[in-house]
């Protein structure tokens, strides 16, 4: 190795050591050994002349230099600390200007426009055919994550890197694309295999959020409790409903069978002038009677509702689904998708069977209401039809 060569390495090497960021853990010295390593290989086993080597060595040192003071612009930070040094040694300024054209040929995107700069280009990717790839890739990754404060998944690294070796890189030289291809080829057979198994891990932890998620929802649903709570609380409800509307017919039929006597015995009598002290208790109790009945029948007399509600009532949640009188009149689909928001729901669907149970007491309470009064009447009906039957009887044999 002559002078130069070994200042430039001595140079370079201190350089990197002292002031280069302990975050740059890719773009640091053994980086820089491992492309000018590779670049003495492609320059044994490519034509070059002695002085387009010592070029090509001088700018595989210097070439990433320029991360002393960031990434920004580190190319043009390379040029001009090699620059400043080549001078500093007396070297030639066309020298120092080929040096600086193959340190920027190492920019993203270049194209190499002789084989010089097609070797500094495949020196600094050679890693790329390296059976420890994936490993110095590794260092890439952290590196980035630590200076963008971007951080990258499994997935979107292993991505990143097989959409650039096979969409952006490429080997130039002979001897890259006859020794390192194979070995780039395999490094992206095994990135594929690696992604599949990543995808495959990825629907693993999906089907099991899914799980999850499914446990925590059914999770939310009423407990064994509030069940419970519910189904008594209605079934209660339901059978006092029940015993208010027997009630009602036990009503209803006692007084038809009044009626039914009134009509066929006291009042064919009435005609008779000798009964008229009959008329007025008969009057009394057909009125009693009949007051009796319709309460019964009102009491037990269903109300109409519409039977449909719209969209917009589930969406606001304003109609309770579990009462048939407000969807008897809708259309099945329609009916199915409002429950399955219901379902979908707690809030809905606890809000549904309180409203339901809130309701359903509101009917048994006028039910109740409405026959206490009835049951009054009638009993306030025998007892005053008595009362005035005896009257009749008594003033008739006074009469007499």
């Amino acid at each position: 190795m002559n002078q130069l060569l070994t200042e430039v390495e001595n140079y370079v090497s201190n350089l990197l050591r002292k002031e280069l960021l302990h975050t740059f853990v890719y773009h640091n010295l053994g980086h820089t050994q491992r492309v000018v390593k590779y670049t003495q290989e492609l320059i044994d086993n490519e034509q070059i002349n002695e002085n387009d080597a010592e070029n090509l060595l001088i700018a595989a040192w210097f070439h990433d230099t320029g991360y002393i003071n960031g990434t920004d612009n580190h190319e043009e930070q390379s040029v001009t600390i090699s620059s400043d040094f080549l001078k500093s040694k007396n070297t030639s300024l066309e020298k120092i200007s080929a040096v600086s054209k193959i340190i920027l040929a190492t920019k993203m995107g270049y194209e190499p426009e002789n084989l010089v700069e097609q070797i500094i280009r495949d020196a600094d990717c050679a890693h790329f055919g390296d059976k420890n790839f994936i490993e110095i890739s590794e260092l890439l990754r952290h590196e980035l994550e630590q200076i963008s404060d971007k951080l990258f998944t499994d997935s979107q690294w292993t991505q990143e890197n097989i959409s650039f070796l096979t969409k952006e890189h490429q080997f130039y030289s002979n001897y890259a694309i006859n020794t390192w291809q194979n070995g780039k080829d395999r490094n992206l057979v095994s990135l594929f295999k690696i992604q599949k198994k990543l995808q495959q891990e990825d629907q693993k932890n999906t089907a099991k959020n899914e799980a999850l998620a499914l446990k925590k929802k059914k999770a939310k649903l009423p407990e064994r409790g509030i069940d419970t709570l519910f189904r008594v609380t209605l079934r209660n409800h339901i059978s006092l409903s029940d015993i208010a509307d027997t009630k009602a017919n036990i009503l209803l039929s006692v007084n038809a069978i009044i009626i039914s006597l009134v009509l066929s015995n006291l009042i064919p009598k009435l005609d008779n002038p000798s009964n008229h002290y009959l008329i007025y208790p008969t009057v009394i109790f057909t009125i009693f009677t009949v007051t009796t009945m319709i309460l019964s029948v009102i009491a037990t007399r269903p109300n109409v509702t519409s039977g449909k509600f719209t969209k917009e009532d589930v969406v606001n949640k304003k109609v309770n689904l579990l009462f048939f009188g407000n969807f008897h009149k809708m259309k099945l689909d329609e009916f199915e998708w409002a429950i399955k928001e219901l379902m979908n729901d707690k809030d809905y669907l606890y809000n549904s069977m309180t409203k339901d149970l809130y309701f359903l007491g509101l009917v048994l309470n006028r039910k109740y209401k409405i026959l206490r009064i009835t049951y009054t009447i009638f009993m306030i009906g025998i007892i005053i039809s008595v009362i005035s039957f005896y009257i009749a009887f008594q003033y008739a044999g006074i009469k007499n």
